[in-house]
């Protein structure tokens, strides 16, 4: 079982996650790599949008072939590019659609969570990438 940790003691999370998880016995762990925005057709979708919906559907694949649900995440780490200043988009929009895609996809799941704004990214079509960390009692 996972638990969320916010004691009323220190100061509350800026947004929907967690400040800390605590993991008692899992009987398994999950630990993603860096996951792109690349669909099953090699394709990458243009919009940070697409980007967030198809990292967050290809993560909860992922959770799923190892027999976990959302609940089982602890821990994300999400990178979000800053946008060149010529385009048409702001970072500010970018990491609020990147958030609004973890919080539909965990479905009200609060864990631990990061979001860095980084310059760039390993494949410059990549707006984002995200990774988790996830934890079950339950065997497979």
């Amino acid at each position: 079982m996972n638990r969320s940790i916010n004691p009323t003691t220190v100061g509350a999370p800026s947004a929907k996650y967690a400040l800390a998880t605590e993991v008692e016995s899992p009987a398994k762990l999950l630990h993603t790599s860096g996951i792109g925005p690349v669909r099953a057709d090699g394709s990458v979708p243009a919009s940070m949008q697409g980007q967030a919906e198809t990292v967050w559907s290809t993560l909860l694949t992922l959770l799923a072939e190892a027999g976990m649900t959302p609940t089982d995440v602890v821990s994300v780490t999400t990178y979000v590019v800053v946008p060149d200043p010529s385009l048409d988009e702001d970072l500010s929009t970018r990491l609020e659609l990147a958030m609004a895609a973890r919080n539909a996809h965990l479905d009200g799941h609060r864990c631990a969570s990061v979001l860095v704004p980084v310059p760039a990214l390993a494949t410059p079509s990549w707006k984002m990438e995200v990774a988790v960390v996830a934890a079950s009692g339950r065997q497979r």
